[in-house]
This record gives structure tokens, C-alpha cells and sequence, in this order.
């Protein structure tokens, strides 16, 4: 492994050059340009608000600048994470000739699909700056977190992503199983919701790896609080253990490419 991790970082230039091939691709002859890495989160935060406001009204509150905070805060790297998982399962499938002919570690597909998407998470978080400062919400010490919150969803949707990338090589039926996750997760994943918000039961839904990253960026962000520590080490635990087992579920596949594409 550590001379394909070596291997890996010899080639690092050309996973920049496949990253920004990606991001030109994505945004050429586009009407609203970069404003399409923007146009995803509104939408979830769109409806994520719409649930919200159905709760507090029943709850008998009021709809508070702190919740639109928390629902925009956890639909950005929501967003970042459908993106990075769904074109990175179709970065090797789409590259049938960078991967027949051209000899270099193809596991460097599905991570230029998580650079690209990163690249619309940072375009996407000025508008979300924006928006924290139009409702005055502030800022606190515990946005340290905030770094090491989106490294951890970094590193998840890398190892989701080798996966399924590899995968749909051989069953070409996966990536219609992905965008059925894809679709349906965000419900079992508190974007539009905080977990708090169900209570006892709420608890369950943080074993999805997800959930305790995307709480502790509303705790962070929005309510000034500091993140579970140890939901986040769960979180953190499962995203090394995609990560490293991708790698190797990635590699160990990578010699069949060829006859499989």
C-alpha cells in the first residue's frame, strides 16, 4: 500500500488537471455558470425551511433565523456529498480510454470527482457567508470545528466514492441503486431537520455516519455550540474505515478494469 500511496502522489498534478477538466466541463456553454453550484443548496434549504416552518407551527413556535442557519449550514455539504458520490460512480465508466490505454493510478477518477465537487462547495459557501451575515448570526470559537467537520465529509464521500466507482464497472445497475440512496437519504439525514428535534429516538439516526458531521456543523455554525465528541469520533471511525477499505476494495478490482469497461 505504500507504494501505491507513493505511486499516488507522483501522479498528484494529473489528479488537478482531471479535477479542473471536470469543472470546465461542467460549467462550459452554461447560462448560469458557476451559479449552478449554488442553485443544489437552495433548493434543499428551500425545503428544508418549508419543514421547518410545518414543525414550529405545530409546535406552536416561531419560525427562528437560527433554524434557516441550521438547515443552510447542513444542505451545503449535503450537497457536496450527493455530488461527489454521484460522478465519482460514473468518473471510470465515463473514461474508457484514459483508463484501457493510459497507465497511471485510476483511483485519482472518482477523487477528481470529489475535488470538482469541493470546488462547488467553496463557491456555494459565499453565498452562505452571505446569508450569515444577513441574519446576523455570529460567529463563536467552536467555528474552529468547521475545518475539521468538512475534512471528515472529504474523506467519506473519497472512500464512498472508490467504491461505488469500481463497482459500477462490473454491475453497471449500481449507479441506479446509488441514485436511489442518493435521492431517498436525505430523508434519514438530518438536513431538514435537527436530530434533537425527535428526540430519544432522534439518536438512532445519528448511525449514519453523516448525521453526526452535518449536527456538529449546525452545533458550530449556527447555534454556537460545541460538536458531540463522540458521535463525531463514530463518524470519523466509519469514514477511515471507507476510505482505506475503498482504497483496497479500489486496487484489488483495478487489475480487471480493462476487460470490464
Amino acid at each position: 500500500m505504500r507504494e501505491n500511496l507513493r505511486e499516488l502522489i507522483k501522479y498528484r498534478e494529473l489528479l488537478y488537471m482531471l479535477a479542473y477538466r471536470d469543472i470546465k466541463v461542467r460549467y462550459k456553454q452554461s447560462v448560469m455558470g458557476f451559479l449552478w453550484a449554488i442553485l443544489m443548496p437552495v433548493l434543499i434549504v428551500m425545503a428544508g425551511v418549508l419543514v421547518r416552518y410545518g414543525y414550529v407551527l405545530i409546535a406552536g413556535k416561531h419560525l427562528e433565523p437560527s433554524d434557516i442557519a441550521s438547515v443552510a449550514v447542513k444542505s451545503l455539504p449535503w450537497a457536496f456529498l450527493v455530488s461527489s458520490i454521484r460522478f465519482g460512480c460514473n468518473s471510470l465508466v465515463l473514461n474508457p480510454n484514459l483508463v484501457t490505454k493510459v497507465y497511471f493510478p485510476k483511483e485519482i477518477f472518482p477523487m477528481a470527482a470529489v475535488l470538482a465537487s469541493l470546488f462547488d462547495f467553496l463557491v456555494a459557501s459565499v453565498a452562505l457567508i452571505a446569508l450569515l451575515l444577513a441574519f446576523r448570526i455570529g460567529w463563536s470559537v467552536y467555528l474552529l470545528w468547521t475545518p475539521v467537520l468538512i475534512a471528515m465529509m472529504v474523506i467519506l464521500a473519497a472512500g464512498v466514492g472508490m467504491i461505488v466507482s469500481a463497482a459500477s464497472l462490473f454491475f453497471r445497475d449500481v449507479k441506479y441503486i446509488v441514485e436511489i440512496l442518493l435521492t431517498f437519504g436525505i430523508f434519514f439525514t438530518p438536513v431538514f431537520y435537527d436530530t434533537s428535534m425527535l428526540g430519544a429516538k432522534g439518536k438512532w439516526l445519528l448511525l449514519n455516519p453523516i448525521a453526526p458531521i452535518l449536527d456538529g456543523l449546525s452545533a458550530c455554525v449556527a447555534l454556537h455550540e460545541p460538536p458531540d465528541l463522540r458521535w463525531l469520533g463514530y463518524s470519523l471511525g466509519f469514514g477511515l474505515v471507507a476510505i482505506l477499505g475503498g482504497y483496497v476494495f479500489f486496487k484489488h478490482l483495478e487489475p480487471a478494469f480493462a476487460e470490464s469497461i
